[in-house]
């Protein structure tokens, strides 16, 4: 869902990764984790989804704010609930970024490409990506509060 706009498209790609995960079983090494290689090719199966639409995502600045940090294991079972709230509302607000946003976040911030191989990935300039991922993070900031005042 963080790649597309609607849950039939994300079901398409997501069973399109599927098929290519038991398509290409017999090729996993064993030499990194399973997890990893499934979570790599679906990624790639849905930056080729994006490809094939030939919507032209683009998203941009100081990006250390969006990556993911080390979790605690010692979050108390309440934390968890307010977590997963904070969670489920982030994925809404991802989901309201326009599509070249939205792809260019969940490149830089969730799969941790560079700038430059968002550039490659999606036939954009480096430039064109930092602008977008600042633009994305400002459109987040927004609907972020927005949604949290909600629910306060």
């Amino acid at each position: 869902m963080r790649y597309t706009a609607d849950r039939d498209t994300a079901e398409e790609v997501l069973q399109e990764g599927f098929i290519k995960i038991f398509d290409k079983l017999e090729a996993f090494d064993y030499k990194g984790s399973f997890e990893g290689w499934m979570r790599r090719i679906m990624s790639n199966t849905a930056i080729d989804s994006i490809r094939k639409s030939k919507k032209n995502p683009i998203l941009t600045d100081n990006d250390n704010d969006f990556k993911m940090g080390t979790e605690n294991p010692m979050i108390e079972a309440e934390e968890l609930e307010f977590v997963g709230i904070k969670a489920e509302l982030a994925l809404e607000a991802i989901n309201e970024l326009s599509p070249a946003y939205r792809s260019v976040f969940n490149l830089y911030v969730m799969e941790e490409y560079t700038h430059k191989e968002i550039g490659e990935i999606l036939g954009i300039s480096e430039g064109t990506s930092k602008s977008n991922l600042s633009k994305a993070k400002m459109n987040l900031q927004k609907i972020l509060k927005e949604k949290f005042m909600n629910i306060e």
